[in-house]
This record gives structure tokens, sequence and C-alpha cells, in this order.
């Protein structure tokens, strides 16, 4: 039996490139119709030079983005985030390269660059989406599948595999499992044999990749069989004994050749990312500080100060990242007391003034933080920032609870948009909450931000029963 099949991921890779390529062409010269026959555009002096351009572009930008989507799990958020990256990549590289020709801005106007990376812009992840969703229905009728076998058949191996059935689409063509342990022959889905018999089974059904579940103390075992893998062009993987007791993604960093697994991604902790929400939070926050606000300190401010004594705008010290207390701002929403600071609001609360029930179930009490957001003591997005009591409170009692605190809190997160917002009568509700905060920090993309800011516009005019 050959590896022929193992190879379809290879071809399939390529074969998205090949219709990258018509797709992005297509368009361009599409677009280039459409402005010259109005008489918007002309370049066909430097026609070749600007194709041969716009394609050395994407050859650049493919290497930096590769393409992924041929992968056994990759989720349509994900192609799309790696859709986006691509063509804004592509584009910049692009634009700099016409910028360096100095070509005439009347022979190659920007409307027509705007206009072309607008309709890329939703065109490119559709056409991914497409295509991951074909190579699932595909993987599905049992074609593009990789032949696995399984070394190990403790806790760890059939978590693996209770893993790698979950979605036929995953294309995994799981062969069975070989372990020393004679009494687990009947237990399991399929035992094909002893480790000492990996070797002759793997060459005769010509198997793609070895998943090792072996503990660490069965080393000989592990160099062996990985030994024959890289001998005969096997794919070898090891999954760790941690496994069992770490349920989430890590990441792989090295001190030297050492490898050392970091128990969370955090990809905010990447310059470009940091730069990428810094510069989205101030051209936001700057924008609205500018335009929209003033007029709602006026309005509101002016039903504040008629209906209860005390200031417009409501200063308390909240925790902040790394743990830094700073001054949270918000209209005031409640009658001046003395539990301020320390009792969270509750339903039917009688410190609420009638105007900030309004405001506070339609979040328009958080709007002087875009002014924290500004001083950099905040983020649109992020978790909810807490009073300093509730945190010196929940950092004893729930796990991971400090955690929420290595990104800067949000006017919104993502904990909010999903239900939960407003007063935490359990604890139950709280570890949910920081549960979100926590699977937000590992999981950022700034396509989940505007996700979060357009969910919660939409909450704005619903109103929010948990918001009181």
């Amino acid at each position: 039996m050959t590896k022929e099949k193992s190879r379809y991921g290879f071809l399939i890779k390529w074969l998205i490139v090949f219709f990258d390529l018509i797709i992005l062409n297509v368009l361009f010269f599409l677009v280039y119709k459409g402005f010259k026959a109005y008489e918007w555009v002309d370049f066909d002096l430097k026609w070749s030079i600007v194709i041969l351009l716009f394609n050395i572009s994407y050859c650049f930008a493919i290497y930096f983005v590769p393409v992924k989507i041929y992968q056994p799990v990759m989720f349509s958020d994900k192609v799309v985030q790696r859709s986006l990256s691509l063509v804004s990549l592509h584009a910049i590289i692009f634009i700099s390269c016409l910028f360096f020709l100095k070509l005439d801005a009347n022979n190659f106007p920007l409307p027509f660059i705007i206009y072309f990376y607008l309709i890329l812009f939703f065109i490119f992840p559709s056409w991914r989406i497409i295509v991951r969703q074909s190579l699932k229905s595909y993987r599905r009728l049992g074609k593009n599948y990789k032949r696995v076998i399984i070394v190990g058949a403790g806790k760890n191996g059939m978590n693996l595999y209770a893993e790698m059935k979950k979605e036929i689409a995953y294309g995994f063509h799981i062969y069975g499992f070989f372990d020393d342990n004679l009494l687990l022959k009947d237990t399991l889905p399929n035992y094909l044999g002893m480790t000492c018999e990996v070797e002759e089974f793997s060459i005769e059904n010509a198997i793609d990749e070895i998943y090792c579940t072996l503990p660490n103390s069965q080393d000989e075992k592990i160099v062996h069989l990985l030994n024959f893998a890289e001998k005969n062009m096997i794919r070898f993987y090891l999954v760790p004994e941690f496994s069992r007791y770490v349920k989430k993604r890590l990441t792989l960093e090295n001190i030297e050749s050492l490898p050392v697994m970091a128990i969370r991604s955090e990809p905010l902790q990447f310059v470009v990312n940091q730069i990428i929400k810094r510069v989205f939070d101030l051209m936001f926050s700057l924008l609205f500080l500018c335009t929209i606000f003033p007029l709602f300190y006026i309005i509101l401010g002016f039903i504040i100060k008629i209906s209860s004594s005390g200031p417009i705008i409501f200063k308390q010290k909240r925790t902040g990242i790394y743990g830094k207390v700073f001054d949270c701002y918000k209209f005031r929403s409640m009658r001046e007391n003395k539990d301020a600071d320390e009792k969270q609001a509750e339903k039917d609360d009688p410190r609420i003034t009638r105007i900030g029930q309004f405001l506070r179930r339609s979040n328009l009490d958080e709007i002087p933080q875009f002014y924290n957001v500004l001083r950099g003591e905040m983020s649109i997005v992020g978790p909810r920032p807490h009073m300093l009591k509730h945190t010196e409170l929940y950092s004893m009692i729930i796990d991971k609870y400090m955690v929420r605190h290595l990104v800067k809190p949000g006017i919104t997160g993502w904990a909010q948009v999903n239900g939960y917002r407003g007063e935490t009568k359990t604890i139950e509700q709280m570890e949910g909450r920081v549960r979100l905060d926590v699977w937000y920090l590992e999981n950022w993309t700034f396509l989940l931000d505007l996700k979060i800011v357009f969910v919660t516009v939409i909450n704005m005019f619903k109103g929010e029963k948990n918001a009181y």
C-alpha cells in the first residue's frame, strides 16, 4: 500500500494557492475594467509591471500567512481571521511597491485601490470558508484522510481517541491501539498488538501518523518509535501526560534547545496585537469623546443633576491590569451612599435613581470610561473591572480569578455579551464570568473585539434584563 492519499493534503494546499491567484487577478481585472469604462483609470503602459508586482505581493503575503485550512481542525472564525490577515498584508506590500515605483496618482488613483480591497475583504474570507466547508464535506465521504495509530491505551490515549472521533471531517482514520498491557485487549475499540509490533504494522498499512501517549517512564520505547518514524517518513506526535489534567491549548516555547510549555496562549503578549488593540482604542475613544460625548454629558448631566444631589460623574477605585488600582469613571446612577464602594447594585435597589435605571439598562452609565480608555487604564473590550473589595474576596475563593487581570479591563467584554452582566448573586455566576474572561484573553483577535462591540451596541437598544 502506498501513501498516495496522504499527499492529497499537499495537493489541496497548492490548489488553494492557485485559485487564490485566479480570484485575485480576475477581481483586479474586473475592477480595472469598471474604472476604465468610466475613464477613471489609465495605466496601460505599466500594466505588465503592476500585475507582476500584484502577484509577487501575494507570494510574499502567503509566505507570512500560509494556507492552513486543509488542517484537520480549524474553525470558521480562524479561517476568516487568517484570510483578512492575508489580504491586509497583501495590501501593505502592494501599495508599498506602488509607492516606491512612484506611479502617478492620475494613472493609478487611490479610489481604485480602496474599491478593490473593500471587495476583496468580503470575497476572500467567503471563498476560504467555502473551501473549508467543501473540504469537510469531502472528508465526511471518507476522502483525504490520514492513517493514524495510537501507541499507549491509557487514559491519555483514550482521551485522544475520543477527540479524534468527534468529527469525521477532521480526516483521521484511526486503525487502533498498540499497548503492552494485554488486559486492555478486550476493552479497547480496536487493539492491534504490542508496541514491538508497531513497525511492521505501520509499514504494511502505510501509516501516516503515529500518536504516542506512553508515559515518560517508558522513554526507551518512545525514542525507539521516534527513530523508526523518522526513518520511514511517518509523522510522530507526542501527547504529554499532563494533558490529562491541563485541558486547554498550550503554547510551546524554547529556552535555547529546551522546550518549555506555557499553560496558556496570550495573543495580546505579541507587540503587533498590542499595537492593533491600542490604535483601535485610541481612535474609537478620541472620535467618541470629541463628537458624541459632549452632547451626552450636557443632556444626561442636566437630568442627573435635577434628579438627585451629587456630582454628574461618579468615580470609584477599581482593579486594572496586573492588579493596579485606577479611578474608574461612570455617570452617577445612584443617590450618594456610604455603601457605594462595597455593595453591588441589586434588583430593585433603592439607591438607584429613575434616570439611573435607564442609564444602567442601556449601558450609557459606562460612557465616561472612554476617558479611562484614552488614558490607557482601560480598553474598549476586556474583562469588566471590579471593585477592590470584590477583587480581594473573589481572588481567595475562585481559581484563576486574578488571571483576568493579565489584560486591561474593558467597557464591555466577552462575559457581558454572553449574559454575565450586572449582579452576580452566586459564586457559580462569578466563576462563569471569570471562565469567559480567561477564554477571551486566551483567544483574542481583533475580529472578536469588533464582534463584542457590535453585540454590545445591539444589546444597548434591546435592553438587558440583568442590567440594574
